[in-house]
């Protein structure tokens, strides 16, 4: 086990960097780890994060994968976009890193659609 530590509370994580108990998870939590990943959060990682949290608290354990993550920020930003732009928000996969940015844990999907 790993740790970050925000505002004097040490928040504990996985060897991977994902947290070990997603209640612990902040926006101020969510920049630091940004920082570790050397990203810069925007307003479009904002909605990516958002989303991420929103499915998988609201929608059953739902893990979106790039795919249907393309369809739904094309609707949302009113533009067409591929997987391309995802991946320049979050180099090291939308649906991987993008979770772990926003508190969740790692994925145990199997790669494909």
């Amino acid at each position: 086990m790993s740790s970050i530590e925000i505002a004097g509370k040490q928040i504990e994580t996985t060897e991977m960097g994902y947290l070990v108990n997603t209640e612990d998870w902040s926006e101020e939590l969510a920049s630091a780890i940004a920082d570790i990943e050397a990203l810069e959060l925007t307003s479009k990682h904002w909605d990516v994060i958002n989303h991420l949290r929103d499915e998988f608290f609201n929608n059953a354990g739902n893990q979106p994968n790039t795919r249907k993550m393309v369809k739904y920020f094309e609707k949302l930003w009113g533009e067409k976009i591929d997987a391309k732009v995802l991946y320049d928000l979050f180099p090291g996969d939308p649906s991987k890193q993008g979770r772990k940015i926003s508190g969740l844990s790692e994925s145990l999907r199997k790669g494909g659609y």
